[in-house]
């Protein structure tokens, strides 16, 4: 497990071994495995924000994007 994002709104935690990221919406408290084509959709579209664009806002927005409708929310025990 390795953070490869983290932002006041979002983190992005990388599982090499299930090849697949989780995100995490902090404000929402909700969060989304993702995997597959999905995870290296995420990663295609992130790398094809323009280098000098790719920002915080930029990222968090794309983010909003994956978790909308299908993040699920995260219980604590």
């Amino acid at each position: 497990m390795n953070v490869v994002y983290n932002s006041e709104n979002y983190a992005i935690v990388a599982y090499p071994v299930h090849q697949g990221f989780e995100l995490v919406d902090k404000v929402g408290s909700r969060s989304l495995f993702v995997r597959g084509s999905v995870a290296l959709g995420l990663r295609d579209a992130i790398d094809r924000i323009p280098f000098e664009d790719r920002d915080e806002e930029s990222i968090d927005s794309l983010l909003d994007e994956y978790c909308v409708g299908a993040a699920r929310p995260i219980a604590y025990h």
